[in-house]
């Protein structure tokens, strides 16, 4: 389990006694260390033309920090699976699992359609993209690795929308487990099985059910132990992602001319992480939000070097369930499906990035179509995967809602890596701060039934 003291450090891995760093402060160390060595790479590039900092970064780094994240998909699935059954047969009543299932998916529709709420009234005040050079639009619209790269997203976000308007629903059922199971994009439909599973153990007599619960009882003490010893890892992951990042970004050029669009989303991104969450785990999860922010810095900086709630997530369950002290059974249930759902961070940036394309481009948004905005970029939010990138496919459908070019996505490529890694930070806090919302109500009624 992770704790402030020894986080990542499994009780009987001796050699890893001389490393006493607290889990934050290792993958901080890490991040930093990896930005300086990205630095040095792209300065020694410009020194010696002959030596390319991406291909060098590509080939000799970046592999270290796709084990990593590898390593922590490989056990999201079984995470999953062992920690929701376990959750929801511990409950043992079904009025208990409605009460919670109810509110988690409240609270993560209410935060959702708030953060695309911020994103748009920002957006509309500060109008970054009327201040775009016309000579930087220009630039990005014929780059032609920019244009491929768009239609792959195009031709991504064409099947989503070719679907019927229950097919969402369809997709939630999974003809087959082990189909599912072999793709973390599939996490929806492992849930649903893990939930199912979980309720058929209720309904069936203690008695006979002793044996499977004991079964995924001790798998899922064993996946926490995985997740220990993937995290002594995770310095060496989170440099080796961030070194190739900066080594692979050719002109931050770009990034000044998009200034105005990056700095509007990161500030509704800081709206929801200091304004929003705060209010919500202070009154409703009766919790300091400095404890709260301490207790889930290891997943957030994780968040932020991966890009992936998904990989994020056996790091966020510890988290939530040890420095937060959030009821296992709470954690098990909301964290996963918080995962899938729960996009407030990229419901956003979904927003932000429309009307920043549509001001770009000349095109006037009338109230209704920014109302469109909300009701679109909250549907396409749950329905993203859990993966980086997920939330450009949904921003090609948002912008076919409201009926701005498709080809304008090629405006705001330049920045998305960076960005992505500021939204799912958000995301994956939101997840926290719902499961702890949760915690605190089930916990009340608990005792209001005993009493």
């Amino acid at each position: 389990m992770i704790d402030e003291s020894q986080a990542g450090h499994p009780p009987n891995v001796k050699f890893w006694q001389v490393w006493r760093w607290p889990l934050h402060w290792q993958i901080l160390a890490g991040l930093f260390g990896g930005l300086l060595f990205g630095v040095v790479l792209v300065q020694f590039g410009q020194a010696n033309p002959k030596f390319s900092p991406s291909v060098f970064a590509a080939q000799w780094v970046k592999p270290f920090g796709v084990l990593f994240v590898n390593s922590l998909k490989l056990i999201a699935i079984p995470l999953i699976l062992a920690s929701l059954i376990k959750g929801v047969s511990d409950l043992q009543d079904m009025s208990r699992l409605s009460s919670m299932g109810g509110r988690t998916i409240g609270l993560y529709l209410a935060t959702t359609v708030l953060a695309v709420c911020i994103g748009l009234v920002l957006v509309n005040v500060i109008g970054p993209g009327r201040g775009l050079p016309q000579d930087v639009q220009e630039k990005l619209l014929g780059d032609q690795a920019g244009k491929d790269r768009v239609e792959k997203i195009a031709a991504s976000a064409e099947k989503e929308q070719g679907k019927g308007p229950l097919q969402a629903l369809v997709d939630v059922v999974p003809e087959n487990l082990v189909a599912a199971a072999s793709n973390n994009g599939n996490m929806l439909q492992v849930i649903f099985w893990a939930i199912f599973f979980g309720i058929a153990m209720i309904l069936v007599s203690p008695e006979k059910v002793a044996p499977v619960k004991a079964f995924f009882d001790g798998l899922n003490a064993v996946i926490l132990m995985m997740i220990d010893l993937i995290m002594l890892f995770a310095p060496l992951g989170v440099f080796a992602l961030m070194a190739s990042l900066i080594a692979e970004t050719s002109d931050w050029r770009v990034f000044s001319a998009l200034a105005w669009y990056s700095l509007t989303v990161v500030l509704g991104l800081a709206v929801i992480l200091f304004g929003v969450y705060p209010a919500l785990v202070v009154t409703m999860g009766n919790m300091s939000y400095g404890k709260f922010l301490r207790g889930m810095l290891p997943a957030q900086l994780l968040a932020f070097t991966t890009s992936s709630s998904a990989a994020t997530l056996p790091v966020t369950v510890e988290c939530v369930e040890k420095n937060l002290g959030v009821d296992p059974k709470v954690a098990s249930f909301v964290l996963p499906i918080g995962a899938t759902v729960n996009m407030d961070g990229t419901s956003l940036y979904q927003a932000v990035a429309a009307v920043f394309i549509a001001q770009a481009l000349g095109i006037d948004l009338s109230f209704y179509q920014q109302m469109t905005i909300v009701v679109t970029a909250t549907l396409a939010s749950i329905g993203a995967a859990a993966v980086p990138g997920a939330g450009m496919v949904m921003l090609v459908i948002v912008l076919a809602a409201i009926g701005v070019p498709q080809s304008g996505l090629a405006l705001i490529l330049a920045v998305d890596r960076v960005l992505d890694m500021c939204r799912t930070t958000v995301n994956v806090t939101g997840d926290a701060a719902v499961a702890t919302i949760v915690a605190r109500a089930v916990a009340k009624k608990q005792v209001g039934e005993k009493s």
